[in-house]
């Protein structure tokens, strides 16, 4: 079973472990088992190395178009960047450490590196989960008020900035319970949380609280928002067929026809966030209450979801790329670009 499930929401591999002697410090760790590089951990590896490369070249190719182009609006741009950078964040750190951590199974990087990756791992969760919350604001405030249109990026850049000191302040506790422990007694080293919580409801606790903040309250907030934005929408739809005139626009074409593209592009987003996660997070709940649902499950339903969870880091420069004729423009001329610049040095010899 893989450590990358957001915190502490599923053991990493070879996690359960034999007690080590002497070990007063700490509670003993539950009867170990030989862990190994199985067949559904290699299919997951394989499948998280093409995950990575898709990820890393769409996401990098949107962070280029969105900072060199010029069709969206201005107050947009810092929001399609922090959400490209979180799903780098989430390609070049989760992606990388899951796939070595399955391969190796048990933990070499050493205490200080078993910190930080799994604080990164979470500060990523955390940020691209808020970057939609945010996306998700600045819709509703650009539907609900659109002649207050001047103080958008301003206030996109305030929620961007406690978007991601939130971020940073709840993965923060990572660094504290995760450390690298060694079982002299079988030479086998995890990182882990072992002996970070003297109960194991403390731990449960930790992990609803986070999980809390990880999904749970991004999709009440982004809910919020687009039901009020669905409810104005409609409202100005009644107050179009009761008006007057005939010739008036219906509901829908009272809010410019680019503004509604925006807002189909980033609904679509927060529901490919909400499919992608929500089956990862039931399995992570069952497992906190259950934690023999281990041996119950087959383990390739576990690295199916988790594979399925992080499919969303693809998903967003596709609906981006889908909506925005823009994004494969410049990716048309970056490609001719560059072939350009391959041939020039042929021609002058």
């Amino acid at each position: 079973m893989s450590g990358t499930w957001s915190v502490t929401l599923a053991p990493p591999p070879g996690y359960v472990a034999q007690p080590p002697p002497n070990t007063s410090q700490s509670p003993p760790i539950p009867t170990w088992e030989a862990p190994s590089f199985t067949c559904a951990a290699q299919f997951r590896v394989g499948a998280t190395f093409v995950l990575f490369l898709f990820a890393a070249c769409s996401n990098l190719a949107l962070l280029v178009s969105v900072g060199r182009g010029r069709r969206l609006a201005s107050h947009l741009r810092p929001l399609m960047l922090s959400l490209a950078s979180a799903d780098l964040m989430m390609t070049f750190v989760v992606m990388p450490l899951d796939a070595a951590w399955n391969v190796t199974v048990q933990w070499y990087g050493g205490n200080a590196l078993c910190k930080l990756l799994c604080f990164l791992k979470l500060f990523a969760m955390h940020a691209s989960a808020f970057i939609l919350v945010v996306i998700s604001l600045d819709r509703q405030h650009a539907i609900l008020h659109p002649l207050d249109a001047l103080n958008a990026h301003r206030r996109n850049r305030r929620m961007l900035l406690l978007a991601w000191s939130l971020s940073l302040l709840l993965a923060s506790p990572q660094l504290l319970i995760f450390r690298a422990i060694r079982v002299e007694a079988v030479n086998f080293t995890q990182c882990a949380t072992h002996g970070s919580f003297s109960h194991r409801w403390q731990e449960t606790l930790y992990n609803m609280f986070q999980f809390a903040w990880l999904y749970v309250a991004p999709l009440l907030a982004m809910s919020c928002c687009y039901s009020r934005i669905l409810l104005h929408i409609h409202r100005q739809h009644l107050r179009d067929r009761a008006g007057e005139s005939p010739l008036r626009r219906s509901g829908a074409d009272v809010i410019p026809k680019a503004r509604m593209k925006t807002l189909r592009m980033t609904v679509v987003m927060v529901l490919s966030f909400v499919a992608c996660w929500t089956p990862y997070y039931l399995l992570g709940i069952w497992y906190w209450f259950q934690p023999d649902m281990l041996h119950v499950t087959p383990e390739y339903v576990h690295h199916f979801l988790f594979l399925f969870g992080h499919l969303n880091t693809c998903c967003d420069p596709l609906i981006y790329g889908f909506y925005t004729p823009s994004f494969r423009a410049d990716l048309a001329a970056c490609c001719r670009g560059r072939s350009r610049a391959r041939s020039a040095p042929l021609q002058g010899r």
